[in-house]
């Protein structure tokens, strides 16, 4: 792998270009992640700015030269500049003064070099000049990503102490990106596990979705239950849910699906309702994550036998998820077009039934008929419905 990112598409945005002439070449970085992708020739979506430029001046800058910012994060130095191309991220070089581990004080720093120190991983602090694209790499990144190795910035240890969230963090690019174990790390993540119950739990939920949703997760999060990571933000998660785990990556593998990072965590989870909703509360899961966790969690048997009419009911994600969980083949649900249900109750009316309770009673029933036979055209549909008015009759 060459230190080269010359032949990268995403340098020559427009967007980029007049960002440059706005700030100056010499003043900005690219920095970190789109570096870091390129070099491994993974495609770049965000690109992030670092400039020798406090914060009123890159404002001042950009609106000089017609270029919309935003104050995202002005009390740690960075500003977005809405591009057409895309946002960028431009954050003032900077130097960690105190932090508590969850939040760090900040003053401002006039060396690339220093900011660089302040970053977590080693791969994540490459920095590019914006026209001649030489990397600056202060601290052995690009070997390491050559080795394939994600590696603390200095002590790992102090590291974590800074931003317990770098615990998750490292397993998140550790499964993305590594290859070679760091030993140092994996002992100091395991070590200072437990500040992790001093994060936000959104922040927590955010880099765990963030390692679930990964391509193939399972050795890191084994890794991460044998040294009690795993542990301290899914206590509920044993050998059972691993063994889970492991055959569903694995299912969706052999099947062709993408990974649904929920649908991972319904793995890791026991199959008891009180359970998953607990979980998902903890961890402020929006209400569709929410819904489709317990509806995983209601998964049994007959699921793998009645795929369509569970997928008719529950609908096509939940029911794919529900037969994984359970070691099952969800090919025929692929293409499966989910048939709407013919008859209204208005037609039940029309016949002379009078609308309420019995209405419904009779297209609830009509209904579990139509599945049970499989999905029936129209023209069956409204047989049932003559058989169920002559029952009636007949009741009267």
């Amino acid at each position: 792998m060459e230190a080269d990112i010359s032949s990268a598409d995403w340098p020559k945005r427009e967007g980029l270009r007049a960002l440059t002439l706005a700030l100056g070449a010499e003043q900005i970085r690219w920095v970190g992640g789109a570096i870091r992708d390129s070099l491994l020739d993974i495609p770049v979506n965000d690109v992030d700015c670092a400039t020798l430029h406090r914060p009123d001046t890159v404002v001042e800058l950009c609106r000089d030269a017609g270029i919309r910012t935003v104050p995202t994060g002005i009390e740690h130095g960075t500003v977005t500049a809405i591009l057409p191309d895309g946002p960028v991220e431009i954050t003032t070089l900077r130097r960690d003064v105190s932090t508590d581990g969850r939040r760090a004080t900040v003053e401002f720093a006039d060396r690339w070099e220093e900011d660089a120190a302040r970053r977590d991983f080693t791969i994540n602090a490459l920095y590019a000049h914006p026209e001649t694209l030489q990397i600056s790499d202060y601290f052995g990144g690009l070997d390491d990503l050559r080795e394939r190795r994600v590696r603390f910035i200095g002590d790992a240890r102090e590291r974590i102490r800074e931003d317990h969230l770098r615990i998750l963090r490292y397993y998140r690019f550790q499964a993305r990106f590594g290859a070679e174990l760091d030993p140092v790390a994996e002992e100091a993540c395991a070590e200072h596990a437990p500040m992790l119950k001093g994060l936000s739990r959104e922040r927590i939920a955010t880099e765990l979705l963030g390692i679930l949703a990964l391509p193939d997760p399972h050795e890191t999060v084994a890794r991460m239950h044998a040294k009690g990571v795993l542990g301290e933000v899914l206590p509920e998660t044993c050998k059972r849910e691993l063994a889970t785990f492991d055959q569903l990556v694995a299912s969706e593998q052999s099947q062709g699906l993408p990974p649904d990072p929920v649908r991972r965590l319904g793995a890791l989870l026991p199959v008891l309702r009180e359970v998953v909703e607990t979980v998902a509360a903890r961890l402020r899961l929006s209400k569709a994550q929410r819904a489709h966790l317990v509806a995983l969690a209601e998964r049994q048997e007959g699921d793998l036998s009645e795929p369509f009419a569970l997928a008719y009911r529950e609908g096509r994600e939940v029911a794919i998820g529900r037969i994984l969980l359970q070691g099952g083949d969800t090919h025929s649900l692929k293409e499966w077009v989910i048939p709407q249900f013919p008859l209204k109750g208005g037609e039940i009316v029309a016949r002379g039934v009078a609308a309420g309770p019995q209405v419904a009673g009779m297209l609830r029933q009509i209904e579990n008929r139509w599945i049970s036979e499989g999905f029936p055209n129209e023209a069956r549909v409204f047989a049932m419905l003559e058989e169920a008015l002559s029952n009636l009759k007949d009741q009267a």
